[in-house]
This record gives C-alpha cells, structure tokens and sequence, in this order.
C-alpha cells in the first residue's frame, strides 16, 4: 500500500487597515486559498499603522467588527485582534511585530507561514520597520491586478536576499520564465497572485457614502448593514 504523505498545514496573515473591508479583499482571500491551500486566513485589521499616522481612520472597533462580519460566512477565514490596543495607548503596530508572534505561536507545529498583501503596498516594502528581517520571516502571497509589471516587485528586493540574480529568482525551476509566477529568496519566496481583478478600493467606498451613493456589491451584506447602522463614512 502506497503511504501518504502528510500535508502541510499553511495559514496567511491579511494584514491591513480594512477601513471597510470590501468585496476585493475577501476576492483576494478565496484566490489565495485556492492556489496556495490555506487552512486559514487571519484577517487582522490594523492598530495604528504608522503609514497612516497623519491621517483620520476610522475606530478600531468598528473596522474589527466589519472584518468579524466579513468572515462569518467563510470557514477559513478568522478575524484578529492580533493589533487591537486595549489600554488605547496609541502605540505604532508593525508587521514584523505581528509576525513574530505568529511565528513563536505556531513553533514546532510545522505550519507554514504566509503573509498577504497587495502590489502597491509591496512595492514600499522598502519603508517598513526590519522589512529585510520580515522578507526572511514568512513567506509572501503579492496580489496585483491585470496590467501590472511583475518583475517591479523584485526591484524593491534587496539582491543580497535574493536566492540568485533578480532575472534568475524570476525563472520557474525549469528555467523557463513563468512570468513572475514567484520570486525565491535565500530563506522564502514571494508568490504573485494573478487571477484578483477586482476594482473595488475602500477608498472609493467612502467616496460613494460621503456623496449618499450605493454601495450594494461593494462589500459583504452584513457589512453594508453595519455601515449603515453606524452611519459611517457619511460625514
């Protein structure tokens, strides 16, 4: 009898400031299960992200409850309170932080780590807290939309992490291009995700509330009917 071998458990990291969560996330979210064979996605919505410091962002408890709604109806998906600040200190979170926890949570189970994140915000990896350290930490699922330049993600790589060349590290194992399918560092490896074109934003979301437009189809049903409720984003 031919012996099977055991699978290896995988969970992501959504990190983000899901002011609102919208239909592209959960979109990206499905996308990634399916090509990657996530057992889970942990959405966590951001504390108080430092490349959003000058701005107004919605109440933490608000952007956790929609994401909390967002994932009632998908079994792989789990709202975090990984950067929730309960004593309201109004500390800085930063991904490398999150990681880390997630890495000693999950040591010695064999799990393999993956953290989510779309094309834009990859591309200033460069500006985030030990982002050389956070490349080496987990490995990375990049969702763009059609049209974008792929190999401009290997660009913000520093070459010293790159497991060859910036042109080899985006060859596929046969040595024929895979069109940026993913890009291997020493430790990790970087995965594009190609099939999410969505044009949902959350900014244009806010748009279309603070003009009295629908946002019917733009996010989850429950989280419409939170927005509503709570009036948000109509000032």
């Amino acid at each position: 009898m031919k012996r099977s071998i055991p699978r290896t458990p995988a969970i992501a990291l959504y990190g983000g400031v899901f002011d609102p969560i919208h239909a592209g996330h959960l979109a990206v979210g499905r996308a990634a299960c399916r090509h990657f064979g996530l057992d889970a996605i942990h959405y966590i919505p951001s504390g108080r992200p430092p490349h959003k410091a000058e701005e107004t962002i919605t109440a933490f408890e608000h952007r956790y409850a929609m994401v909390a709604l967002a994932c009632a109806g998908e079994k792989r998906f789990f709202p975090s309170l990984a950067e929730a600040d309960p004593s309201d200190s109004g500390r800085f979170f930063y991904t490398i932080d999150t990681v880390r926890r997630f890495r000693e949570r999950l040591a010695g189970t064999g799990t393999r780590l993956f953290f989510i994140t779309g094309a834009d915000a990859f591309l200033q990896i460069g500006t985030w807290k030990g982002y050389p350290a956070l490349l080496e930490a987990c490995d990375f699922i990049v969702a763009h939309r059609p049209g974008f330049r792929v190999d401009r993600l290997a660009e913000v790589i520093p070459p010293d992490l790159l497991a060859r060349s910036r042109r080899a590290a985006l060859l596929g194992g046969n040595g024929r291009r895979t069109g940026g399918a993913e890009i291997r560092l020493r430790e990790t490896t970087v995965h594009v995700l190609r099939t999410v074109s969505s044009d949902v934003s959350s900014t244009e979301i806010r748009r279309r509330r603070k003009q009295g437009l629908p946002i019917r189809g733009l996010v989850p049903r429950l989280v419409g009917e939170y927005i509503e409720k709570q009036a948000l984003y109509s000032q």
